[in-house]
């Protein structure tokens, strides 16, 4: 146990702490307006925080069998100008009375200095209870990373989370957990005011991937995914750009606000607008463009997100006496699902990109696609150019998704999910992710 500053020297050290984090949050906003580099600024405001908490924790003479850590957004090094602090003080199972009112005086003095806190007191056995009763918990400790204190008892809660973990549990908890949050947000990314963390296509999305790869061990980073053979390099560099401007979106944000701010309320849209360096139109507003460009980019989050989660369930989950039906020379019916036959079927049969609609149209047992028919329509749909429209082929097979009896609806949205109608039809891709504030 080391011995503690005296009261008016913590006072004066909280006080100087905090005037130089609010210098350091100046200068990060300073040379975030001249460079755009969102993931510099977030990675050094954790820094930043770093370096006041550690200094905070020796000055309070917290004893050495106990470790601060950093859980959450703020655990993977990433601290938005408004975010919260998420904290774990993990400490022995049995406290003394000297360590709590240690533990009561920093958690002060943290609040002192001007970081919004959110903290826990836990031991090893009880982070590992809590974990296995909430996947909240749990998804927060993945992220964990020390900053003070014990490194042994910080391997020791890193081994026993590990070797409890189930990556098909995990999985399975964490698709629940995004089907109710989307619920919560109405099923789509298109709100007038969408939530850019919380939403169907935001942030969050992106989170969830990376969360359930890491806990299953398939690569923490888009780069590492792509060398699982889980997506395309191509796929790797659209989530990075696409994650970089959300990045960007929710630090903007933030400053426009100049608080924790997730909602892209009509309120800061015009301001977005003119951060990202977008101009009105003769026909649109400035932040009819960047919100065209928002739902865009949350629309393509939804498609990889799916088929990302669909890779990675059909690795976590083989199934090797599955019956397969054949339909026809191109596509088959698996676990109630459309499945094309080989991976190059939409290539060798650009056509088939326009047919497997048509077949769960007519087939009613197909509750949807298996993830590599989604794969490979996702990677082919640029094959659908002004040669395939003028193919009469293709616009037979395009009419007679409006000669069905059932499932008009649903295949169009379908197809608009996917990519296919806009391309097919450009008048309509170019109205995608259009909204209008001025409804007269």
């Amino acid at each position: 146990m080391d011995a503690p500053v005296g009261t008016d020297a913590l006072r004066l050290l909280a006080a100087t702490l905090r005037a130089e984090l609010s210098a350091a949050q100046q200068r990060l906003r300073e040379t975030f307006e001249r460079d755009g580099n969102s993931q510099r600024l977030l990675r050094d405001r954790a820094r930043a925080v770093d370096a006041a908490l550690r200094q905070l924790w020796a000055a309070a003479g917290m004893p050495r069998t106990a470790a601060l850590v950093a859980v959450g957004g703020y655990g993977r090094g990433e601290l938005y100008p408004a975010s919260d602090v998420d904290l774990l003080f993990l400490t022995p199972p049995q406290l003394s009375p000297d360590t709590e009112s240690r533990l009561e005086m920093l958690v002060g003095l943290l609040w002192d200095i001007g970081l919004d806190i959110g903290h826990s007191v836990r031991s090893v056995g009880q982070c590992v209870d809590e974990a296995s009763r909430d996947i909240t918990v749990e998804t927060t400790l993945l992220e964990a990373r020390l900053l003070a204190g014990s490194r042994r008892m910080f391997r020791e809660l890193s081994h026993a989370l590990a070797t409890q973990r189930d990556p098909g549990s995990f999985f399975k908890a964490k698709r629940l957990e995004q089907d109710e949050r989307h619920q919560r947000y109405q099923e789509t990314p298109y709100s007038l005011e969408p939530n850019c963390k919380e939403s169907p296509g935001g942030l969050r999305d992106l989170q969830v991937i990376q969360w359930i790869a890491r806990a299953s061990q398939f690569g923490s980073t888009w780069a590492e995914l792509a060398a699982r053979g889980l997506i395309t390099p191509t796929e790797s560099r659209q989530l990075h750009r696409i994650e970089r401007f959300m990045r960007d979106t929710r630090v903007r944000l933030h400053l426009i606000a100049r608080r924790r701010e997730d909602r892209l309320i009509f309120d800061h849209q015009e301001a977005l607008a003119a951060a990202f360096g977008m101009q009105a139109t003769p026909t649109r507003r400035a932040s009819e463009v960047f919100m065209q460009r928002y739902y865009r980019s949350a629309k393509m989050i939804t498609q990889l997100n799916t088929i990302l989660l669909q890779n990675i369930s059909a690795a976590l989950f083989p199934s090797d006496d599955t019956v397969v039906q054949p339909i026809n020379a191109r596509f088959q019916s698996s676990r109630e699902l459309l499945d094309v036959v080989s991976e190059d079927v939409f290539e060798n049969t650009p056509s088939a990109l326009l047919e497997c609609f048509t077949l769960l149209q007519t087939h009613r047992e197909l509750k949807g696609m298996t993830a590599r028919t989604l794969r490979g329509l996702w990677r082919a749909r640029r094959l659908i150019d002004a040669k395939f429209r003028r193919d009469p082929q293709n616009r037979m097979l395009f009419l007679s998704l409006f000669q069905q009896t059932r499932g008009l609806v649903h295949e169009i949205r379908r197809m608009n999910q996917y990519g296919i109608l806009g391309r097919y039809l450009p008048a309509f891709g170019r109205i995608v992710g259009q909204m209008q504030h001025d409804l007269f």
